[in-house]
């Protein structure tokens, strides 16, 4: 793997945009009530949420339910615009849509960019995974949609930037989980911190029978961190992580007959064939941050390794075909870097560029699935992914309360496709495609008075279609050229208001946009894509948190999304309405008590909006609890899941073409855990 020279520099990722000020980190031994080091997008001290004309969440990830952390949908709950499948099937993993973006894919991600302390999680066609980051590790999550997003780049539907917190005293942490269905985790963590120096290691392991028959899963992760402070202004972040999930068994979805029948049961078809996947991923990258009062700077490289082995539900003989069994070693590689300058001569300027350049390189086979067991080849290839762009961005202090926001970004892909299994019945499907693209956005902030201020914003973003989604056709064979990328106008306003105990945001968004990328037929697998015409995204997001009393706080949010194609029809795998609330109750600084409710409202599961997943009401109660003992301290917590047992459809698969689109939720299911923290 190489980068070619033709590869000029281009845009570290947007969520550099807002660098923080002061990176100068103390690792020395602290007090367990000093204030926790963090990198976030939003430390800035010059450009807070509350100003900046988008709609930006920070959430910290303490604030959500305690967990078995082996679903990224714990980490967002109630996060307005955000829509996270839990799919209750470990071969999927977590289906994340925002603002509807997203919402055709299969498995993993799409349309959203994923990131995990500044590291992009998603590849440069701009597919995505959530299994292979440690969930126990992010302290925080910054989510952001609408226009602002659209610098990010290749994600049409916004950025999810899961933030750690820097070790701040050596300490040993150990977590004992378990769950129905013989659901166990193990996470262990280990921080030596020095002055001016910091490492972790962490570690964790997971198994599951599943909530149905052939659901089985097993997971075991590693990870290494060294923080390295080099002076007062710049400090070198190194990671490795190696994840490996050997057996992750597959039970498929359902029809909605055979789901009403009975949401526990696993189709024959995933028997007869040992439906399952296996996935070892590993990824090293280097990130260097240097700030001062004037300017600030960060560099990132990473590179990483993905081993796919996948076995679908039907035997994939034909010759003209792609096979049933899967294997793929996907190699990546990129680099990030980004400049910001904060002109003291010019106090109400800011400006910043970047730059990024990223590779992926995909090896694909594709053999029959002979009753479980790899059968004759049926597929070799070769894909290559190579993105390049670049960004600029100015934030201007108009008026003291008048602040303007605009920037610009230019993204070019190159994809490619070498085949090497070339007979009479399954011609050369070698093929490219070469796509570039251009995002823009502006917007306005107005401060009507110190807690309440006013936002519009206008902007353009894009989304190409991934490696994958360009490989098959439903007519003939060969790379699918005729499947471009979609472009999107996006409107966003806003108003934000903030006081000392509490916090409200509403939001209004229209986006328009042409060749939508979208499920045209989907069969036990093999999914092929198109474009559509034109589609509609309007609605309104509401968030609010609050301090009710001195024991008593609150969190809730509201999206209503009306996602349509031109004719009316609405988008499948999109709720039209979501809500979401929280109460919590601290008697005491060492207990507390949350109560849950999740409601979210009906799903089309095809274009055709002929099958609808039916709405439903989740409830969950969690109570924790914690004892401190010279250094040792103790934090247990009890969950209780679905209180009230409720069936319910927890993803659709989108245009299935077998009429098996239901994936069942889990129902009630009682989870316990115990923290143990020791200060050295």
């Amino acid at each position: 793997m190489h980068f070619p020279s033709k590869l000029a520099l281009a845009v570290a990722s947007a969520s550099m945009v807002f660098l923080p000020v002061g990176i100068r980190a103390s690792f020395a031994q602290e007090a367990d009530n000093a204030p926790i080091e963090r990198i976030e997008i939003t430390a800035n001290q010059r450009s807070s949420t509350q100003t900046t004309p988008a709609a930006v969440t920070n959430l910290a990830t303490d604030q959500q339910l305690p967990g078995l952390r082996i679903d990224a949908a714990e980490l967002l709950g109630g996060i307005a615009g955000v829509q996270s499948d839990s799919r209750a099937n470990y071969a999927q993993d977590t289906r994340i849509t925002l603002r509807g973006f997203g919402a055709r894919s299969a498995f993993g991600v799409r349309g959203v960019l994923l990131q995990l302390d500044g590291v992009p999680l998603s590849m440069p066609d701009g597919q995505a995974q959530t299994s292979s980051i440690l969930l126990d590790e992010p302290d925080n999550v910054q989510v952001i949609r609408g226009p602002l997003a659209a610098l990010y780049g290749n994600a049409a539907g916004g950025v999810i930037d899961w933030r750690s917190a820097t070790p701040r005293t050596t300490a040993t942490q150990i977590d004992l989980m378990a769950g129905g269905n013989d659901t166990q985790r193990l996470f262990i963590q280990q921080d030596l911190v020095q002055t001016d120096s910091a490492l972790r290691f962490a570690a964790a392991t997971f198994s599951t029978d599943g909530p149905r028959p052939h659901n089985s899963a097993e997971r075991h992760q590693v990870a290494a961190r060294w923080y390295q402070q080099l002076n007062d202004t710049t400090r070198l972040v190194v990671r490795l992580d190696n994840n490996n999930a050997p057996h992750l068994q597959d039970p498929s979805s359902l029809t909605p007959d055979a789901w009403r029948a009975d949401p526990t049961q696993t189709v024959e078809r995933a028997f007869t064939f040992n439906t399952r996947k296996s996935i070892h991923h590993q990824q090293a990258s280097v990130s260097i941050e240097h700030d001062t009062a004037e300017r600030s700077a960060t560099a990132t490289f990473w590179r990483g390794w993905r081993d796919v082995e996948q076995y679908l539900p039907f035997p994939g003989s034909d010759l003209n075909g792609d096979g049933a069994v899967i294997d793929l070693r996907r190699d990546f590689i990129g680099m990030n870097a980004n400049y910001q300058w904060r002109p003291l001569r010019l106090p109400e300027w800011q400006f910043s560029s970047g730059l990024q350049i990223a590779e992926q390189n995909d090896r694909r086979f594709g053999y029959v699935n002979d009753f479980g067991e790899r059968g004759e080849i049926r597929r070799n290839d070769d894909g290559v992914v190579r993105t390049k762009s670049v960004y600029g961005l100015a934030e201007w202090q108009v008026a003291p309360a008048w602040k303007l926001l605009s920037g610009v970004r230019y993204n070019d892909t190159e994809f490619a496709v070498d085949d090497f299994y070339v007979i009479p019945e399954n011609p050369d499907d070698s093929g490219a495609a070469d796509t570039q693209e251009t995002s823009w956005m502006v917007g306005f902030n107005y401060a009507l008075n110190d807690a309440l201020s006013f936002y519009v914003s206008r902007g353009a973003g894009f989304e190409t279609p991934t490696l994958t989604e360009l490989a098959y056709r439903n007519d003939g064979t060969g790379l699918n050229t005729e499947l471009g990328p979609a472009n999107n106008l996006q409107w966003e306003a806003g108003l934000k208001w903030q006081t000392n105990t509490a916090q409200a945001r509403v939001i209004w968004f229209d986006i328009q946009t042409s060749n939508e990328i979208v499920v045209d037929q989907n069969n036990d697998g093999r999914t092929t894509y198109v474009n559509a015409e034109n589609t509609s995204r309007e609605g309104v997001e509401v968030e609010l948190q609050a301090q009710l009393a001195e024991r008593w706080s609150t969190r809730a949010s509201a999206t209503y999304l009306d996602a349509t194609y031109s004719n009316g029809a609405r988008l499948p795998g999109i709720a039209r309405q979501q809500a979401y609330w929280q109460v919590a109750w601290q008697p005491n600084e060492r207990q507390r008590l949350q109560l849950v409710g999740d409601y979210r409202g009906e799903v089309t599961a095809n274009d055709a909006n002929s099958v609808f997943a039916p709405s439903h009401t989740l409830w969950h109660l969690a109570y924790q609890h914690s004892w401190r003992h010279n250094n040792m301290q103790l934090q247990p917590w009890l969950k209780l899941h679905n209180l009230t047992d409720r069936d319910y459809v927890g993803s659709v698969v989108v245009n299935q073409g077998s009429g098996r689109t239901f994936e069942p939720g889990i129902g009630r299911e009682v989870q316990a855990g115990l923290r143990i923290n020791y200060l050295w």
